[in-house]
Formats: structure tokens, sequence, C-alpha cells
């Protein structure tokens, strides 16, 4: 008997092996993994079939045995093989490249399953006066740690929520904590922590059809299609008890790893359960636990990010997508799938519900409600005494946006006009606190010379450099590529005149906190009056940095919050009362067909921040467009409707939902020869293929770190038959001549072109 092994290379084939006394006691079952000799390399690859020496292609004096057996019993069941081979099929990508995506680096690289994890609990008899008076940071840490129980926590969990190694030593020493690596036993049964709160008849709706399919044991899409601050978190928390009374377990993806803390807070306050968290950030030892955790049933609340939907699970009951129309679903290298889509299909493989929840549907899931394959629930009042946060256009063609520097007397453009920076003051001064809400980290997006007209491009992208500048400190003033993280200085003359008239153009969060800092100053003493605090990957790209954020806007003081989309994504603030979009309109100009969409739902996210507590909200959105009649509909119907809209506009045009999408994408160091092996690929098409080609074209950015980018969309009414032509065509266009020193990647339901 021969094995068949799946291997982390990228052909579109198994390859057979036969199997040795010498180094298997007994032949390796299906879905375990081995090592094997391809070539010059020793691989781990996966056991997928058994067949005879006469099945096999490769003569048995070729036959190479299986170097070692690692695992005595599968790693991979059925089901978790029945879905890596759905996945090679659906995105056409190598079956052995689709396991190394679906495990852990450490199991790829044949580590043992079980490793230890060093967990730290406080010991019984350690009591809060066993502190010094002065010692505050100590007692700060160990109150963290307080937090996790008698049990406390992995020191990764607990690294993760702001504590310090170094303290924990200090505490050990201390006689306070103790480290133990915990034994893993069966779990305990999930209790509730604290009671469930008065659901609305909307809430007991969703929760109750939910529960329905749950009970018969049958698959069931919903999508939760709730407002923003409508208690959808609520409902996921009532549908989960009752899967987890059950035995089951509960999987909640989330968009992004700074999420994921305080959805696990949110989720443990009501659940005495094992709660696992699983996202990128994490070290590869956690990432294999936690794969083992979910694997033997011992994690009950899995909350992950895109991967974690890939993950065994030995008894999995409800999936919960939340904030499912956000992009970072999607993966975008390697295996192209994408998380909500796969959620659906692991749905229908374990017979249980996915619950898609979001305030902004995608078109694509509006159009499965249409067709009857996702149930709605509709949310359409807020929780509690929230208000739905009025919504506003400010014409910004009639007002200035410049402000008088009260130092020097000279004008300086702030990006905000009168009526804005009147209502942030009025805001403020009734003691709330405001958001604003820019797209553009950074100081300026652009460095000109205003005597030649030189800018300060990429010299390895099709893209300007960004300006990041600071008053504070020359230290932290420097020309950035926020595409390839190229870096230069910020030149004192412009190098191509020798004028010194080079200026910052454009305006990002950097350079609207400094501003807001001028206009919100004390004209006497020059003091802040309100502290503003800026939100970006700039700022919060330090360990903790963050959480000291949230907790700083959480005491409720005045304050202007300046950030990024990071800050439209299920936050709660709730003593923001006011939002306000300076430029976020600009995405209606947009050549991409999809940019009125996504412009549409991030709008929609960042007002949704605006009075989530007991304090009316309203959102002021400035624009040079106050007649553009989809902002219009947008402002004064919602979102639905503007949705609704979109999609008649889709199905007129051709355009997905409406049509099936794969996207074929060309990279190399000229860009003639990316287009000339597109060119190529196109020529392999069938006569007879039913497809829309658009192409080949220039990607949207035809240089990007230094290498030439060129695509080709394939676009067909009918799914079946576009994958029929993949299916035959996308392996000889690999194999094209003109294609051998290029990349080639194949994105099926692509959401960006």
């Amino acid at each position: 008997m021969l094995v068949q092994v799946a291997l982390p290379v990228p052909l579109y084939r198994v390859f057979d092996y036969s199997v040795s006394a010498d180094t298997c006691a007994v032949l390796p079952t299906i879905g375990s993994r081995v090592e094997v000799s391809f070539g010059r390399q020793t691989l781990i690859g996966i056991v997928v079939a058994y067949i005879t020496e006469e099945d096999s292609s490769v003569p048995a004096n070729k036959l190479k045995p299986i170097t070692q057996c690692l695992d005595d019993r599968p790693i991979l069941d059925e089901h978790m093989l029945a879905l890596a081979s759905w996945l090679a099929r659906y995105y056409h990508y190598p079956l052995g490249d689709v396991l190394a995506v679906m495990l852990p680096t450490l199991i790829r690289q044949g580590k043992p399953l079980d490793l230890l994890i060093t967990h730290w609990r406080i010991l019984p008899h350690v009591t809060d006066t066993d502190f010094r008076a002065n010692a505050n940071k100590q007692k700060q840490q160990f109150d963290m740690l307080k937090l996790h129980g008698v049990r406390g926590a992995s020191e990764e969990v607990l690294l993760l929520e702001g504590m310090q190694r170094s303290f924990l030593t200090t505490l050990e020493e201390k006689g306070l904590i103790e480290r133990y690596i915990e034994l893993k036993t069966a779990p305990k049964p999930v209790s509730l922590a604290k009671m469930p709160l008065t659901l609305n008849d909307e809430q007991q709706v969703a929760v109750d059809s939910i529960l329905d399919a749950h009970r018969a044991g049958l698959y069931s899409g919903f999508l939760l299609n709730g407002i923003t601050g409508s208690g959808k978190t609520e409902v996921y928390l009532q549908a989960m008890q009752a899967v987890l009374e059950a035995g089951q377990q509960v999987l909640i993806l989330v968009p992004e790893i700074g999420l994921t803390p305080q959805t696990r807070a949110r989720f443990a306050s009501r659940f005495a359960a094992q709660i696992v968290l699983l996202h990128s950030g994490m070290s590869d030892t956690y990432r294999l636990q936690g794969w083992q955790d979910c694997r033997t049933g011992h994690a009950q609340i899995i909350i992950g990010t895109r991967s974690a939907v890939l993950y065994p699970f030995a008894n999995l009951g409800l999936i919960i997508v939340d904030e499912a129309h956000d992009g970072s679903y999607k993966q975008q290298d390697s295996l192209r799938y994408h998380a909500a889509d796969l959620a659906l299909y692991r749905g229908t493989q374990a017979r249980i519900p996915v619950v898609l929840g979001t305030a902004t549907p995608t078109l694509e899931h509006l159009k499965l409600v249409v067709d009857g394959k996702l149930i709605e629930c509709q949310l359409r009042t807020r929780a509690g005494s929230a208000k739905l946060a009025s919504m506003q256009l400010i014409d910004a063609r009639l007002q200035s946006t410049h402000q008088q520097n009260q130092d020097d007397g000279a004008r300086y453009d702030t990006g905000l006009t009168d009526q804005l920076i009147g209502a942030i003051k009025q805001t403020l001064e009734a003691g709330e606190q405001v958001l604003i809400f820019l797209n553009r980290r950074g100081y300026a997006p652009v460095l000109l010379c205003e005597a030649c007209g030189w800018q300060a491009d990429c010299p390895r992208c099709d893209a300007h450099l960004t300006v990041h500048y600071s008053n504070q400190s020359n230290h932290n003033s420097y020309l950035k590529c926020h595409h390839c993280d190229w870096q230069a200085y910020i030149p004192a003359v412009c190098p191509d005149c020798s004028s010194q008239n080079i200026a910052a153009k454009g305006m990002g969060t950097t350079r609207l906190s400094e501003n807001l800092h001028a206009i919100f100053a004390n004209p006497q003493t020059s003091k802040q009056l309100y502290p503003i605090i800026q939100i970006d990957r700039d700022t919060t790209r330090k360990k903790d940095s963050w959480e000291k954020i949230y907790q700083q806007i959480n005491t409720g003081k005045p304050a202007i919050l300046v950030g990024t989309q990071m800050v439209a994504k299920g936050h709660h603030f709730p003593n923001v009362t006011l939002v306000c979009l300076p430029n976020a309109d600009r995405g209606f100009l947009s050549a991409d067909f999809r940019s009125p969409e996504h412009t549409a739902q991030l709008m929609i996210q960042v007002a949704g921040r605006a009075g989530r507590g007991d304090k009316a909200g309203r959102v002021l959105i400035q624009t040079l467009q106050p007649d553009n009649p989809l902002l219009l509909k947008l402002v004064k119907e919602g979102y639905l409707p503007f949705a609704h809209e979109l999609l008649q506009e889709r199905k007129m045009m051709g355009l997905p939902p409406y049509s099936y999408a794969a996207l074929i994408r060309c990279e190399g160091k000229t860009l003639v020869a990316t287009t000339q092996a597109l060119k190529d690929a196109i020529a392999l098409l069938p006569a007879e293929h039913h497809l829309a080609v658009l192409g080949p074209i220039d990607a949207p950015m035809t240089k990007k770190n230094s290498r030439y980018h060129a695509q080709l969309l394939l676009l067909a009414k009918n799914r079946n038959q576009l994958h029929h032509v993949l299916h035959h065509w996308w392996q000889p266009v690999l194999a094209l001549p003109s294609a051998k020193y290029l990349k080639l990647t194949l994105d099926i339901d692509p959401v960006g072109w």
C-alpha cells in the first residue's frame, strides 16, 4: 500500500510515497503528518489518501519511502480534509498550500502538538494589604491578574492585556503570585457570570430565529442587520447561551486584532467559560495551543480574526461574524479566501447557524437576502435610551477653512469650516467629547515645491511620499511611503531647483491634531484647554498604547479624538456626542465602482460612534459636493435605501453581485513583460468561454516596491461557468513561457480591482 501526501509546494497535485517498516510501525493514518524527502528538501506533508502500486503513476523502483511518521492519529479529520479540498477547488489553489495555510507554523514545522505554556495565578493567602503604600504600579499589575480569578491566565494573554514580564517576576519573588503549567482537563460546563439584559421585540425575534435553527440541527445563514448601537452584541450573547449550555463551542470572528481584547472582556463578563483568543499577534506556541484547544474541545468560546475560521473544532455549534461587511475578512495574499464566505460554508458543513452581524451590509449579502439564501433580522432602534445620531451636511464651498495664527497673525488652513469649529467648541463646553474622522495618517500626503512643482515621490512605487512631521521633535520628521515603507529625510531645498519654497500640502491626522492644538489653546497662556487624542497606526504602534488611549477616552472628560478608520469599528465611547467628517465624501468620486459602497459603510460606522450613551448625538459632514445624489440619499434616507439603489445600478451594469469575478494579477520587473503574459493568457481561453474579458490593463498602482503590476478581469453571469473555464485554463496559464519569471495570482471574488 502507498500513501498520497499533500506537500506545501506550488504544484497542483499530490505525491506518492511508499511506507517502510523501518520508519512507520503501522500505515500512517489519513490526516496525519509525515516527513518526506522532496528533491533536495525535507518537507512535512499531510497524508490524504491510500493507493496501490498499480494505481501510482510513479514506477515502483523510483518511489521514495516516508522518512518519518509524526502522528499516531489524524490531526485533521474528514471534515477538515473536505474543507481543504473545497478551498483548493473554489480558489484554484494547490491542496498542499491550502493545508499549509490552515495549519499553525509549529505544526507545519513538525513540532509535537502538546507544548507547555506558562500560566500565572495569585497565591491563596495574598490580599491587597500586602503592598506598600507607594507600590502603585505593582498593585495595578496585581489587580490585572486578580481579574482572572483563582486559575489566573497564560503569560501570553497577560502580556497582551498590558502586564509586564518584569512585574510578574517581581511579584513572584515577593511570594504574591506563582507560575505553573496547566494540565488540560475537560472544561467545566459553561455558566452565567452575569444575568442577561432584557431584549426588545426585534432582538427577541433575532435570538429566537437563531435558536430555532440550532435546535433543529440545520444550517441557516442570518444577516443581523442592526444600526450602530442597536444591541447586536446582546443578541450574540443570548444566542450563544443556549449553544454553550448544550456543550457546544461558539466561534466569534472580529475584523481587527485591536478588537479582540475588548470583545473577550465583554464575553468573559457574561460567561464563566474557557475563552481562547486567536490572531496573528500571538506567539507561535500560543497559536498552536489555541489550535489544540479548539480541536479537543477545551476552548468553549473562540474569538479570532479571519484565520480562526480555518481551525478545527470538536463540537462547533454557532459561528458569529461581527462587522461582517469589513474588508479585513478578505485575505489579500496566498490563499485569497473571504472569512465571511468561508463561515457560511462551514455552517453548511456542520449543519449549524451562522450569524453575519453588521450595521452596513455588503451588497453581496443583501443580494443573498433577496435570493433567499440569508435570513434577514433587522434591528432598527438603538438599545436602551440612546437615539440614532442626526446627520447634517456642511457646504465647504461657502465657508473658509482658514484661521489666524495667534503668534504671528498669519493665516493657515485648518481643513475645518467655521461652522464645524463652532460645533466642536459648543460640544466641549457642554462637557462632552468630539470625534473627528480623517482617514489619512501622517502630517500631509504631499511635499511640493511651490517654485517648480517638484513633488516628493517614492522611488519604488507610483505614489507620493507622506510627510511625517512634528513641531515637538525634528527627530520624528521624515518622508515615508505607506505602500513599501521607503523612508527619506525631508530636504531643506528643492532637489530640482534648489528653492526653499517647499511645503507640505494636504491634511493628515498629525497636522489636523496640531491645528486643533492651536485653535483650542488658551490665547493668554497657550495651554491646552482640552486634550486632543490622536488615534492611528502611528500612535498605537507601541505596546499598551491603545489600552492607555481607551482608558483616557473612557474617563468621559471633554476631549477631541482625531482618528483614522481604527475608530470606526465597534468601539463604544459613551460621551462622544459629535462626530465630524471633514472630507469623508471623497470616495464618491473614485473610479472604483465599489468605492461609494465602501465610503458609505465607513461614514455610517464612524457616525455610529455618536450618541451611544444617554445624550443625543449628531454627525456633521463637511463636503464640496452637497448636491451629490448618492450622498444626499445616504444622509436623508439612511444606508439601506442607499445600498438598494446601488444594487439596482449594479444589476443594470452587470457588475457583482449580479456577475461573478476572477481577477488575475501579474507582477514582474517590467510592465511590458507583465502585459504580454496576460495577453498570452487571453489567447489560451477557449473559443466559447462566455466570459467578459477586461484587460490587460495597468493595476491601480502600476509600480509598487520596484515591481510592475498589470491585471486581467474575467466576469461571468454564471458562477459554475466561471469555475469551469478556470479549472481548465489556470494551470496552463501558469506554465506559459512568457510567465516563467513573473508572479501570477488568481483572486476569486475580489473586493478591490
